[in-house]
């Protein structure tokens, strides 16, 4: 039992996993959030490490047999801060959270108090669920059970921050914390700005750099660590490793912020940490150093604005009119599409994208638009004329949802599934054929992680 390969072990799962490799090599990703990471990342993260219990921090730690363990987190701090080109005298950072949520809420709890006031950008305008997001029903996430927290909005008129009335509401609300970042904003962010409101509240900064933080190692964004107190992050996502997540903190401000910082982390928020995707976090942070690496994060710009300016040109609308990083969001109400029905459709022909808000939007339940981005595409060698067809395969989802809503009779989504699944009418027709198209193109690519792709079988 414990010799055996996976394959004889247990081929359930090998099944599995063989048949989610060739899902990801017969389609095409496009979630923002996701991102194609190296082999090397992988058998680090698959490796020997995970056996190792080792709580508490490197020289400093419960159980004993970590020399080792205390070796792997020393390094893969000092490149976590090599690679954002930060002076280990002015910032640590610890490696040890299992991903970007609780990264997030374990710097919440080293930085202020339960019911602190707290300012994040809104969900519904492109923030994220751990920046403090609840309903008018119920608080969401334990950001908003156990903090205060008043969202500040993207303007309805451009989907651009509204820096100005959140200087005026910070003014009145006077946060404890104040963070920037969001999970589907596709500008960059004015930290000089948002650090003169938090200083003139007593506040602290926090920067969840999760989505971009890839694109800041690589220069190609702006960087919040000049201005910021902390600076969260996951380590997948465009900095393209395993998932997990990173908290870097100021050395030079409190003299006790990094004990609070190490102490919310464990025993506060987690216990032992991942040994083995701290490897691979080590692995992905050694390749963010690399040049190559730097071209990628170019490549991931030119490739995202190529997409926003083929869609442009069918006419649809993108919120901002475009973006600065790795995605976009598109506004499809203008069509008559809610973001349901495109991320369904586009799952039947291989495309894989989510279902996103958009400025403006009265339900979560059923967005307008859908977020798109090409981090995970470029990690498998698409460039700008290929984004160019994959905008194409994008246009004629919406054409054929066009058809099937006709086809349904019905705005409702059940109805409008069950004439893209069943029957010969011409919306199914035209699924089917572009199905097989977008099959043929994606395999016309490498997949990182996977040497030989000839190895890649088909489903039984």
């Amino acid at each position: 039992m414990l010799y055996k390969p996976l394959a004889e072990a247990d081929p359930e799962v090998q099944r599995i996993i063989d048949n989610e490799t060739y899902r990801q090599f017969t389609g095409l990703e496009l979630i923002a959030s996701e991102n194609l990471t190296s082999l090397a990342t992988m058998q680090a993260n698959g490796s020997i490490l995970t056996n190792k219990y080792s709580e508490g921090l490197p020289g400093a730690r419960y159980y004993g047999g970590n020399e080792y363990i205390d070796e792997l987190e020393s390094l893969t701090q000092k490149r976590a801060l090599e690679a954002f080109d930060l002076d280990p005298k002015v910032w640590g950072v610890n490696v040890q959270p299992y991903s970007g949520s609780t990264a997030n809420f374990a710097a919440f709890t080293a930085l202020i108090q339960p019911q602190d006031r707290i300012m994040g950008l809104g969900l519904p305008d492109g923030g994220h669920l751990t920046h403090g997001y609840y309903t008018a029903k119920k608080k969401i996430t334990a950001s908003s059970i156990y903090f205060q927290s008043f969202p500040y909005q993207v303007s309805r008129e451009n989907g651009y921050i509204d820096y100005e009335k959140l200087k005026a509401n910070a003014e009145l609300y006077k946060p404890r914390l104040l963070v920037c970042g969001g999970s589907a904003y596709p500008r960059d962010w004015d930290y000089k700005f948002l650090a003169d409101v938090a200083k003139s509240q007593g506040a602290y900064l926090l920067s969840d750099m999760a989505h971009i933080s890839g694109l800041v190692a690589a220069k190609e964004q702006n960087s919040p660590f000049e201005y910021c107190d902390v600076v969260t992050t996951t380590t997948h996502k465009t900095l393209r490793g395993p998932r997990a997540g990173l908290i870097f903190f100021r050395k030079d401000r409190e003299a006790d912020l990094e004990a609070r910082v190490n102490a919310a982390v464990f025993p506060a928020c987690q216990g032992g940490p991942h040994n083995n995707t701290i490897a691979g976090v080590a692995v992905a942070l050694k390749q963010a150093a690399d040049p190559a690496f730097k071209q990628y994060a170019k490549a991931v710009r030119a490739n995202t604005k190529a997409l926003a300016e083929k869609l442009f040109s069918y006419g649809y609308r993108l919120q901002t009119d475009g973006s600065d990083n790795h995605l976009i969001l598109w506004d499809l109400r203008p069509v008559g599409l809610t973001g349901s029905k495109v991320e369904k459709l586009c799952d039947l022909v291989h495309i894989t994208l989510n279902k996103n808000a958009v400025a403006g939007d009265t339900s979560a339940v059923v967005p307008g638009g859908v977020r798109i981005g090409s981090n995970a595409l470029t990690s498998r060698s698409m460039n700008e004329k290929d984004m160019e067809t994959v905008a194409e395969f994008l246009h004629r989802v919406v054409q054929i949802a066009g058809v099937l809503q006709k086809e349904a009779g019905s705005k409702l989504l059940k109805d409008f599934m069950a004439k893209a699944t069943e029957g010969d009418g011409e919306g199914r027709k035209q699924l089917l054929q572009l199905g097989q198209e977008v099959h043929d193109f994606a395999t016309k690519f490498p997949l990182p992680g996977v040497p030989d792709t000839s190895v890649i079988k088909k489903p039984q």
